[in-house]
């Protein structure tokens, strides 16, 4: 799943790399610390246009009472995607980009910290993370999550899931621009799509901030503070539908 990511472009940037009109009230950048529940940049297809606006990351179906209900739905399975009640009709006329720079996973050691790692694409280029939207509640609260697959056999040590990150050759196709078969993108992660690399214990807490979050960190080289395990908090909360 993807729980934590990045995003250091500039929204001029942004829409720029995108080619959408942005919206006026776009989170600030840089952000290294994204969680969710946090307004995310996204971008849609529309009539006149791409457009780059902001979501609440953290899908609410029709049916949720308020925001706050649960299971959180921050990720959605592709395989189920077409399947789940909350997610059907989404995938197949409400989809949208999340533009990223870079995501954050964790595995465990033998004491059970969790150790946090830095994904990339291994080009450097910004990312784009499949995503589906809604709108929720009487005055709409726009609302997304990130389509993740299977791992592939590269990353599969670290974790079984994986956000899928499209190409920009297919992001017409996703947004529906292209025609139809955007199912056909939600496939494992091609070997040698990613690189990674450790980082500090910091950024387990979601109040942790600046850019010192997404450097290398040699665990060999000194001790980590552990700055209290908020990571595994968030995990229990949200789900993978």
């Amino acid at each position: 799943m993807c729980g934590r990511f990045a995003i250091t472009l500039p929204n001029d940037a942004m829409a720029q790399l995108f080619a959408a009109q942005p919206a006026n009230d776009l989170p600030d950048t840089p952000n290294y610390n994204i969680c969710p529940t946090n307004a995310v940049h996204s971008v849609l297809a529309g009539e006149h246009g791409r457009r780059l606006i902001s979501m609440r990351w953290g899908f609410l179906p029709h049916w949720y009472k308020s925001a706050s209900d649960r299971p959180l739905l921050i990720n959605a399975r592709a395989e189920t995607l077409a399947q789940k009640p909350a997610f059907a009709e989404a995938c197949r006329v409400r989809r949208c980009l999340i533009p990223a720079t870079g995501y954050y996973e964790w595995t465990k050691d033998p004491a059970g910290k969790r150790l946090p790692w830095y994904f990339q694409r291994s080009d450097q280029a910004p990312i784009a993370f499949a995503g589906i939207w809604q709108d929720w509640g009487e005055d709409p609260l726009r609302t997304c999550a990130i389509v993740t697959t299977a791992t592939n056999n590269s990353l599969g040590h670290l974790h079984h899931r994986l956000p899928l990150m499209l190409e920009p050759r297919d992001w017409p196709l996703w947004l529906g621009e292209g025609g139809k078969g955007a199912a056909t993108l939600m496939q494992p992660a091609p070997e040698g799509q990613h690189q990674f690399h450790r980082v500090s214990t910091k950024v387990n807490s979601n109040r942790a901030e600046g850019c010192d979050l997404i450097e290398p960190f040699d665990p060999a080289s000194e001790l980590e503070a552990d700055p209290g395990d908020e990571t595994a908090q968030a995990e229990q909360e949200p789900r993978l539908l």
